[in-house]
């Protein structure tokens, strides 16, 4: 088998309530098939889960509150279980508290190795949502590992007329200080990665930690639009 994807289905007892649901947990619907509409698709970064109302697999909130810990119960849900892999649990976990998602089991760093919390959808559908506790540190020495792996690559570098929208540019300066290279280098790792498929989307060239940063100069510097927005650029 070369599988190419694979989309987890939950069995829902209101399509437009899941929907609803999952929009508070930050993911988005993707689209809603049959009139009236009986099976849909949400979705977060390269990834989606299809819901289908009434049907293909089962459902069932347990009565008791927590999954894990004292009087919690690994079994009384009898819906789908599933884990979602996020750079940060703690900041899932606040938007839960937010927007009143049910929380079954508070960020824990549990002995396998992982900070783990787990959400309770209305039908029964347990989401344990984790990071690796070395995840960060892990991923933060990939680029010297990378270089380990192999001989330098000779190469031949050349100049290409490239404009940017003013504030991207300027992300673009102080993300390739943060990382220490240059601009170009940066370019070139971005490039690369989004060449590579990787569940559905492309790969990640930035670790977490790199990510927060980016979140911050986004900020700084008022990129106030999202990753489709250059089909939208008119020079002025």
């Amino acid at each position: 088998m070369d599988a190419k994807g694979l989309t987890p289905i939950l069995n829902v007892s209101d399509l437009a309530e899941s929907f609803a649901w999952f929009e508070k947990l930050g993911w988005q619907k993707r689209w809603e098939w049959g009139d009236p509409p009986g099976f849909g698709a949400v979705g977060a970064g390269g990834y989606e889960i299809f819901l289908c109302h009434g049907g293909q697999g089962g459902r069932g909130r347990s009565p008791v509150t927590a999954t894990f810990g004292p009087g919690g119960s690994e079994t009384g849900d009898k819906g789908v279980w599933m884990s979602i892999w996020v750079p940060d649990v703690d900041e899932i976990h606040r938007n839960c508290l937010d927007h009143d998602v049910e929380v079954a089991f508070p960020p824990t760093d549990m002995p396998w190795g992982v900070r783990e919390l787990h959400v309770r959808h209305p039908d029964g559908h347990v989401f344990r949502i984790s990071r690796g506790v070395e995840y960060e540190e892990e991923i933060e020495s990939f680029p010297q590992r990378e270089r380990e792996k192999g001989p330098p690559i000779p190469i031949e570098r050349v100049d290409v007329p490239v404009r940017l929208e003013k504030r991207l540019a300027a992300l673009l300066e102080d993300l390739a200080a943060h990382k220490g290279m240059t601009v170009g280098e940066t370019l070139e790792e971005t490039l690369l990665h989004t060449f590579e498929e990787l569940g559905g989307g492309v790969a990640n060239p930035h670790t977490p930690r790199t990510l927060a940063r980016i979140r911050e100069l986004k900020e700084e510097h008022g990129l106030d639009y999202d990753c489709h927005a250059s089909y939208r650029f008119v020079e002025g």
